[in-house]
């Protein structure tokens, strides 16, 4: 795709559909932060008109998303490429009622009956561990909390039981007890239905202990893609200084080291 800072987007969609189909769960890592929107657009196809992208090559199994008409692609989204959004309040409509919002993505996936189809919302309201799904599913956005809203957008994304599931920071907006709760809940969820994750943070520790894969990013190019648990032996000067860069209780430190950017590395 095309943008100042967006070199060579090809490598990272080519590793990135690569791993998707191997099941893993993969920690996209980038600076600067912002950048991370264009990838995930860019997969869904949702990028302006004016845009463009400059890969050769970008399948999801056998369905060529470059090539994909916008009926294919509409047909795409959500039953096998969906995506989290970093905070509900956001992506939540709040004139509507949780009910409401969850049954146009179950409906989508299977047409059924009004009754059929709040028994099935209900189902997966309880799945994503909220208590009381019948009352929840009567509440709009504003009456829910942080983490009650995020797994409101897990349930409506997993309506559709798609195979690549994009989380966007999706812990970002929670305090940190019911960040575990929401991460240990895609855990489960990922490996009950088989899903794909590509999850995208600036945060290496929790990458350590939650994916499976890294992939490191700078200025829009990925200059390393190693094992999460192997996060430590990282080779490359950038990923080094990131982890060099965070605090740590063990080691006290009055001052954190300032990452030395080389431009260079976006264009190696």
């Amino acid at each position: 795709m095309s943008h100042p800072q967006l070199l060579r987007p090809r490598v990272l969609l080519q590793r990135l559909l690569q791993l998707m189909i191997l099941g893993l769960l993969v920690g996209l890592a980038c600076w600067p932060f912002n950048l991370l929107d264009h990838w995930q657009d860019t997969l869904l196809r949702l990028l302006p008109r004016h845009a463009q992208v400059s890969a050769q090559t970008m399948r999801l199994g056998e369905v060529d998303l470059l090539a994909a008409s916008d009926a294919q692609m509409q047909q795409l989204r959500g039953s096998r490429l969906s995506m989290v959004m970093q905070d509900p309040k956001y992506s939540l409509n709040p004139v509507m009622s949780v009910g409401l919002q969850m049954s146009e993505a179950v409906l989508r996936a299977t047409p059924m009956s009004r009754a059929a189809c709040q028994d099935q919302v209900e189902q997966l309201l309880d799945r994503v561990q909220i208590r009381e799904p019948a009352r929840v599913a009567r509440q709009y956005p504003h009456q829910l909390s942080g983490g009650m809203g995020q797994r409101v957008m897990l349930a409506m994304m997993l309506a559709q039981h798609p195979q690549v599931l994009i989380a966007d920071e999706p812990t970002s907006a929670l305090d940190v007890s019911v960040r575990r709760e929401v991460l240990n809940l895609l855990d489960e969820l990922v490996e009950a239905q088989g899903l794909s994750l590509l999850f995208i943070t600036h945060d290496l520790h929790l990458v350590r202990r939650f994916c499976d894969r890294v992939l490191v990013m700078f200025a829009g190019r990925v200059v390393e893609a190693l094992r999460a648990d192997e996060l430590d032996q990282a080779q490359h000067p950038y990923t080094q200084q990131l982890l060099s860069a965070v605090p740590s209780l063990q080691r006290r430190r009055t001052t954190l080291p300032t990452l030395q950017r080389d431009p260079a590395w976006g264009h190696a």
